[in-house]
């Protein structure tokens, strides 16, 4: 997929909303493209995060799995859906797992990737923890 096409389905994504079209470039060329057939684990629970996510093709389940074993389905992801922006920030571990229900494409951005961008780029950074903060008191709201 070319820069200009993950560009556009960047601008897409809450999180970088705030970002210019420079930093939305530099964000894009660090996403790489990621297959997984069905049946495969795009990210499990409990293990570390590597990152964030965006479905481009296909179709994923996302996955709890309670301490007895059992297993619920807490959400379907498709195109355009996207996952895992906390790993981005955080070494936390996965709170749920994301399987590929059918052929499903990613764009997926690491951790360490997008850490290096914001510490070039100061402007960025404040933009990104704007919109989680954002993000963050909507949560709250709920609440």
């Amino acid at each position: 997929m070319s820069v200009p096409d993950r560009l556009t389905i960047l601008q897409r994504m809450p999180l970088f909303r705030r970002l210019n079209r420079r930093q939305m470039e530099q964000i894009a060329k660090r996403f790489v493209e990621r297959e997984y057939a069905p049946g495969d684990k795009i990210i499990t629970q409990g293990k570390g995060g590597e990152g964030f996510f965006v479905i481009t093709q296909g179709r994923a389940e996302v996955i709890r799995e309670q301490t007895d074993g059992t297993q619920f389905s807490l959400n379907f992801l498709e195109a355009g859906d996207f996952f895992g922006e906390m790993a981005l920030l955080t070494e936390r571990l996965r709170t749920a797992s994301v399987v590929a229900v059918e052929p499903t494409c990613c764009l997926v951005l690491a951790q360490w990737d997008f850490l290096s961008l914001l510490r070039e780029d100061a402007e960025m950074a404040v933009a990104v923890l704007q919109e989680l903060a954002a993000r963050f008191c909507h949560v709250l709201d709920i609440l």
